[in-house]
């Protein structure tokens, strides 16, 4: 979710997606697991990027806002505050949803739909979709009755009861424990799905029981569709990620953190062992991003005003065998709380301040890599001991990045068979000699990427 303040912006915490245990989805099923997520893209925009842009780079899904109607304001939050489980945000109405699912599906790639179900509003008025409401009192949906009793904000992360009962931010905190609001929640997903959804992320899910999360998961039409839990990682906090992935998978926060930290201030070498070597999730239940709308907004994360620090952070991910990735694609922002430019319409990429990152150069001719060499290991690791790293995926692919401060020209030895092949990032000619080998000058703050089966540019 997002960080917001009781009359501006919402931070929400972790979520993770509840499965049945015994349908639990360890990323995204199916050999394309890179997600685009389009944040504040309004569906007719993402239907038309489907098929003009992730279909034929091999995205495997789409990550779109929350579709509910929600309170009304410009900032991009209030798509956080839904007011009723109507397709009436800013962001289309049902017809253009049931459109965007049906063309994404067209061009073979799989709808995410961000979900908010840990709370409603913070104050009262009129929706995008016309409903009246007040603070705990949703006609036809909810009344104070389907409301924690916790009513103060939270205060003390150390305690469960108060992260999982009180108010996020000051937002009327459902009580998930209840049959009507599990039965209801469900409900709203069903709905989503009869429409052709794929699968869900949960906003704000470590302030919702991981029990809570499980039974309403088991409600759903199809118990097996993909979710992804926002479940925030804190040192010595009550509420940990790993009570989250029997339901599903949980979105890594300290993969991007510490991304920031390591292309910012250490060393690429360090980076040999990255994933559960670190401490983290089990890849197979990690989702990872280099930033999230949240976080680049925070700055605990890079982000796109981070330059090659940004741009290669992001390479890295798609590179590496770790977790299931975001790549988060949103639009410039001087203002944390501005909303989307347009209303959430794309006319074109780099127009009107959309940044459109799952489309830079670098960043998107990496995803056909990542499905090239999907289920390889690491192999021919090799580093300068500072900040030029280079690694093999198995007899797949290889990459090599320099961020260091001149050129780097070394000989690479690879588990590529011999031959010609691309370097998807500049598109130029790679010759891999018989002993595996190749030589090859990288820029400072460059890449390169060569994979089996893409041997001319």
């Amino acid at each position: 979710m997002a960080r917001r303040t009781l009359s501006a912006a919402v931070a929400l915490t972790a979520a993770a997606f509840v499965m049945a245990p015994t349908n639990v989805q360890a990323s995204p099923p199916g050999t394309k697991d890179v997600t685009a997520v389009l944040f504040e893209w309004n569906y007719a925009s993402v239907a038309r990027e489907c098929s003009s842009t992730l279909g034929p780079a091999g995205y495997g899904y789409v990550q779109v806002s929350p579709p509910a109607e929600h309170i009304q304001g410009s900032q991009w939050w209030t798509s956080y505050q839904p007011v009723s489980y109507k397709i009436a945000g800013r962001l289309g109405d049902r017809t253009a949803f049931r459109n965007m699912v049906n063309t994404c599906h067209a061009a073979g790639v799989k709808v995410v739909v961000d979900t908010v179900i840990n709370h409603m509003s913070a104050g009262g008025g009129t929706g995008t979709g016309g409903s009246s409401y007040t603070k705990y009192d949703y006609p036809g949906l909810y009344s104070s009755y389907d409301f924690d009793d916790c009513t103060s904000r939270i205060s003390n992360y150390q305690d469960r009861w108060n992260v999982q009962h009180c108010e996020l931010v000051g937002l009327a905190d459902l009580d998930t424990g209840e049959e009507y609001v599990r039965r209801t929640i469900a409900g709203y997903m069903n709905d989503l799905l009869s429409l052709g959804a794929d699968g869900f992320r949960v906003d704000a899910a470590k302030h919702i029981d991981s029990a809570d999360l499980a039974n309403i998961k088991s409600r759903l039409t199809n118990p097996g569709a993909y979710w992804k839990q926002e479940v925030i990682y804190g040192a010595g906090e009550a509420v940990q990620p790993t009570e989250y992935t029997g339901n599903g998978d949980v979105q890594e926060f300290r993969y991007a953190y510490d991304l920031k930290r390591v292309f910012t201030n250490e060393k690429l070498a360090y980076l040999t062992n990255y994933g559960e070597g670190w401490g983290y999730l089990s890849g197979a239940k990690a989702g990872v991003f280099v930033d999230n709308h949240d976080t680049e907004r925070n700055g605990s994360t890079l982000n796109y005003k981070s330059g090659a620090n940004y741009t290669l952070a992001n390479v890295f991910m798609l590179a590496w065998p770790y977790g299931a990735p975001d790549i988060n694609s949103g639009y410039e922002w001087s203002d944390a709380d501005a909303g989307p430019p347009n209303g959430g319409s794309v006319n074109a990429c780099w127009q009107d301040g959309w940044k459109c990152q799952h489309k830079w150069p670098e960043i998107i001719r990496m995803v056909a890599f990542r499905n090239a060499t999907r289920g390889e290991p690491v192999t021919d690791w090799w580093d300068d001991g500072n900040n030029a790293i280079a690694f093999g995926r198995g007899g797949k692919g290889y990459v090599a990045i320099n961020h260091e401060s001149s050129s780097l020209t070394r000989t690479y030895q690879t588990s590529l068979p011999a031959g010609t092949y691309c370097n998807v990032q500049n598109n130029t000619a790679v010759t891999v000699n018989s002993s595996g080998q190749f030589s090859a000058t990288l820029g400072s703050n460059t890449a390169l990427a060569i994979y089996a089966g893409k041997s001319s540019c």
